[in-house]
């Protein structure tokens, strides 16, 4: 896996770089490729992230009795983890990281974007409580403008939460500089950084709207 650190005040930037979840997003691409099989095989890619998305949890030494004999064991640190997923997109891979991490709680944050300004707004909001003393994964297919990422983090900053921790499925460098820009604290797990924005900010190459296209709401 390749880890890219920027600079300056620049967030930790990690693009995962292997062949399976490469093979995953070729599907994910292909304009072709029909509902049933991106929500599938968008899981897919998100189990195969989960190695390097979970590899930040935390976890405490406890003893623990085999079958054979005592020892320490690692468990993940109390209160659990909370996996926030920006609404609708986020919700694939939010989905596919509790199957693995079940005991994590799920969180839900409404954004939408404006068409003709690119503007995020907020429209829901469900959390679970001491958001200050969990670690955070916020999920989003599509780190575009950032402009979603943006206000997510900052309304669970504003909750408390400290440790966050963004992971993407395709980023632009824009979205990347401005998230970053902001929240150079918030580690950025993505499995691709794609070329540019175009004149709608949808990335490019991209996938096109995954919120869409994981609904088949086209």
């Amino acid at each position: 896996m390749d880890r890219a650190r920027n600079s300056g005040n620049q967030a930790c930037l990690e693009v995962l770089s292997h062949p399976v979840i490469d093979a995953k997003l070729a599907v994910l691409r292909d304009r072709n490729t029909l509902p049933r099989d991106f929500r599938r095989t968008l899981g897919e890619t998100a189990a195969l992230m989960s190695a390097a998305v979970f590899r930040h949890i935390k976890v405490v030494d406890t003893k623990t009795q085999t079958p054979m004999e005592t020892m320490t064991a690692s468990r993940i640190a109390q209160p659990a983890p909370c996996i926030v997923s920006i609404l609708r997109a986020g919700n694939g891979l939010a989905n596919a990281l509790s199957d693995i991490l079940p005991e994590a709680a799920v969180g839900h944050v409404g954004v939408q974007r404006d068409a003709r300004t690119h503007a995020p707004s907020f429209y829901y909001e469900k959390l679970p409580s001491e958001l200050d003393k969990r670690q955070i994964i916020i999920t989003d297919p599509m780190l575009a403008t950032g402009g979603s990422a943006i206000m997510v983090a900052d309304r669970l900053k504003l909750h408390g939460a400290r440790d966050i921790l963004l992971c993407c499925l395709v980023a632009a460098p824009e979205g990347v500089k401005a998230f970053s820009d902001r929240h150079a604290d918030i580690p950025i797990i993505a499995a691709a950084l794609d070329r540019e924005l175009d004149e709608n900010c949808y990335i490019l190459p991209g996938l096109g709207d995954a919120g869409d296209r994981f609904y088949d709401t086209l």
